[in-house]
């Protein structure tokens, strides 16, 4: 293989950091050092109950799998194959990289339309550059004048404290993963923060991770810590690494001037502390944020961390040197476990190259916007990624763009696309039921659709298609599908540290999560007669538990360390997991009609939105009530800056509804039964779906169309585009009263 650094792609220019030496310095040398070094082995543990390993609970370990102590230690869910999978720290992944990789490109971020890269021993070095800085920052503490009432004293001002919390609130960035990266090996706790949440959620995330320091991206991030920091007892400081400091204050740092603080450290002593760290120890706090749910702090340890990165390489198809190297473009938010994982972890253990948005796509100071809004394209067209990670939101739009490009096109170029669609969905199929062998005219198909698509998305080179969070509609996989584009779904909580099941091009089956990572288990409790239950699930991936909750931590792991996901699924033959919803909570999916009957909506919006494709979203209401309804919002335009919906509908609605030999284009034109074409279409379409139904408690009676699409600015979406179906039964308390005023035969 060709040197990293002659390869095509994104031009080099000087690095954010530069380092120096490496060679010259004892970085090289302590790095070889170690990588002879082993840590003690730690004691095997086997699933607990469960039948493929016919082990009953060891009583003496049942409480050793969480705690709720920062500083606490918990007990390794070992399997039979831990001899090849021992337990590792955070600081020994990331210098097995170094030294393997060391010269090939790790990480670039645009500066002025040229890219600044790190190679490997680049990025460990910057990495050790602040983790030295963070331990050696000092100054007066920002709580100093509580001490005036609460006769609280400040004490010794070191730097960041053992399991102390740092702070990171700003866009993906090479400096956002070095403080991240850095801040473990200081031996503190890693804090990712939405740039979105309120100063009052970031302070209760502050008080509870004790969060020493905060590094955010730019001034308006900046205002949020200054409001809240005369409430926060061990702030000592706070780092800019965007944008020019606008005013000085006491302990506020540029990105420059912080790194500087690392001459102060020697490497012996960064050493030190990166070798008093252990695999079964908290280094990170995750937050369930963007919700309508007090924020939780779910506690990830070393372990989680490494293992759940190894497992996911082991089950997905990455490229490692020298066979080759992945290329990947990091946009979704790193606060949230399964992106963290994967655009951070899972490229530094295959050695690929990440790159990261420029700081003018993060220079945004609207409402907050579903990930990618107003870059992602130019960035992915710029880049060439070779796997891919997306989000139901971002999928829906690359869908939406194809079919108004395929809607624009000549008559003659429809047709060419819709032979070639069919034969790609024909044939994706047949794969699926192991039939290999491609019909003659694939290549030919794929030279004039299927290619031109993928080099339109910016998809050229990639080869592994990702989907984080909800499971995408059975509509959006076989569109991509028949572009021979299989989207892998996966299933993961923050709880099992973003990641459970994986699909796969050896295990890919539609609708499916994917199967299991190596050496974890799922298994369903309280199955009905369909085989459906509630989700369990054991392995090392298993979060530490939730920080200063105790009680909420017995509630979720039992005490043979099952976790209870409180999502309903079921496992087919060939242990294929499918997810159908989550059974508690605020935003809880299932309904109680007030006959008692509980209804699960989530297949009934997805047959709506089958049935009927001029509706973009569906949330199906009726919690207590006697019969269901739906909320409807149509397929509109949307402001590729804002994210938010136009009034205009989409090429797609507007072909539809030409169809039905409607002439509406605007959302306007078919509100309060405008259009009686649209209304009957809609209805047919609802009685369709009904006639499907299995009960008929499980029938729709009323729906209305809103006057707006959901979205992320709106709140009727979270972060990454999951329904808040709590947030949109407030927004729509009104109309949703309304179904009720009358019977349904009125």
């Amino acid at each position: 293989m060709s040197d990293p650094k002659e390869q095509g792609g994104p031009e080099r220019t000087q690095p954010i950091l530069a380092p120096k030496n490496i060679l010259t310095t004892g970085i090289y040398s302590t790095i070889l050092k170690k990588t002879t070094t082993q840590r003690p082995p730690v004691a095997e543990t086997k699933a607990p109950g469960d039948p493929s390993d016919g082990v009953s609970p060891d009583p003496a370990a049942e409480s050793c799998y969480w705690t709720s102590e920062r500083d606490g230690e918990v007990k390794l869910r070992l399997g039979k194959n831990s001899e090849n999978e021992p337990p590792v720290t955070v600081p020994d992944m990331i210098m097995s990289a170094a030294t393997k990789y060391s010269h090939y490109l790790a990480i670039g971020s645009k500066y002025k339309k040229s890219w600044q890269l790190l190679t490997y021993i680049e990025y460990y070095e910057a990495c050790r550059r602040a983790a030295k800085a963070f331990l050696k920052l000092q100054g007066t503490r920002f709580g100093f004048w509580l001490c005036m009432c609460t006769r609280w004293c400040p004490g010794p001002n070191v730097g960041l404290e053992r399991f102390h919390g740092v702070g990171i609130m700003g866009f993906n960035s090479t400096e956002w993963v070095i403080a991240n990266i850095g801040a473990i090996m200081a031996g503190g706790i890693s804090v990712g923060i939405l740039c979105s949440i309120s100063p009052k959620a970031c302070q209760v995330i502050a008080e509870a991770a004790e969060m020493d320091i905060f590094v955010v991206d730019n001034d308006r991030q900046l205002q949020k810590v200054n409001q809240i920091q005369g409430y926060l007892k061990h702030l000592k400081a706070i780092i800019q690494y965007r944008e020019d400091i606008q005013e000085v204050q006491p302990n506020l740092y540029s990105w420059k001037g912080f790194l500087d603080l690392a001459d102060g450290i020697s490497d012996e002593k960064l050493d030190q502390v990166i070798d008093s760290q252990k695999p079964n120890q908290c280094c990170a706090l995750v937050y369930n944020q963007g919700t309508s749910e007090v924020p939780k702090a779910t506690m990830l340890s070393h372990d989680n961390i490494t293992w759940t990165t190894a497992a996911a390489v082991q089950s997905l198809g990455y490229k490692c040197p020298p066979n080759g190297q992945e290329v990947l473009v990091s946009y979704l938010p790193l606060c949230f476990a399964g992106a963290q994982i994967l655009d951070v972890w899972v490229a530094i253990s295959v050695a690929g190259t990440v790159y990261f948005p420029s700081p003018e796509a993060a220079k945004w100071n609207g409402p907050a916007r579903a990930p990618g809004t107003g870059f992602l394209t130019e960035m992915l067209r710029e880049v060439q990624p070779t796997t891919f990670c997306g989000v139901p939101w971002v999928w829906d739009r690359m869908l939406d763009s194809l079919k108004t490009k395929q809607l624009d096109s000549t008559a003659f170029r429809r047709r060419i696309d819709r032979w070639a669609m069919s034969l790609g969905l024909n044939t994706n199929r047949r794969r699926l039921l192991g039939q290999i062998h491609q019909p003659l005219c694939f290549g030919l198909a794929k030279k004039l659709t299927f290619d031109p698509a993928r080099k339109f998305l910016g998809l050229k080179h990639c080869q592994q298609f990702l989907n984080l969070g909800l499971g995408l509609p059975r509509t959006t996989m076989d569109f991509f599908l028949s572009l021979d584009i299989p989207i892998f779904d996966m299933y993961g909580l923050t709880e099992c540290s973003g990641l459970h099941t994986l699909s796969s091009h050896q295990a890919f089956r539609l609708l499916s999560s994917g199967k299991a990572l190596p050496s974890s288990h799922t298994k369903v409790e309280k199955e009905n007669q369909e085989n459906i239950g509630n989700l369990c699930l054991w392995g090392r991936h298993i979060f530490m538990g939730y920080l200063n909750d105790k009680e909420g931590t017995k509630k979720k792991v039992d005490s043979q360390g099952w976790l209870h996901t409180n999502d309903l699924g079921f496992l087919d033959v060939d242990k294929f997991l499918y997810v159908l919803g989550n059974t508690s909570g605020e935003d809880r999916d299932l309904i109680t009609l007030s006959s008692g009957e509980v209804i699960n909506p989530s297949p009934i919006e997805e047959r709506v939105k089958t049935r009927i494709p001029i509706v973009r979203y569906v949330m199906v209401v009726g919690q207590n009530a006697p019969y269901l309804c739906a909320l409807l919002t149509l397929k509109c335009q949307i402001n590729p800056e804002t994210g938010e919906a136009r009034s205009a509908l989409t090429s797609e609605a507007v072909a539809c509804c030409r169809k039905i030999r409607s002439q509406s284009t605007w959302l306007t034109d078919v509100l309060y039964d405008r259009d009686p074409l649209v209304t009957e279409f809609i209805s047919q379409g609802i009685q369709d779906v009904n006639a499907e139904a299995p009960s008929e408690g499980a029938k729709i009676i009323k729906w209305v169309i809103l006057d707006n699409d959901f979205s992320v600015s709106g709140g009727e979406l979270g972060p990454m585009s999951k329904l808040n179906r709590t947030i949109v039964t407030k927004i729509y308390q009104e109309d949703i009263q309304k179904f009720y005023e009358a019977s349904p035969s009125s």
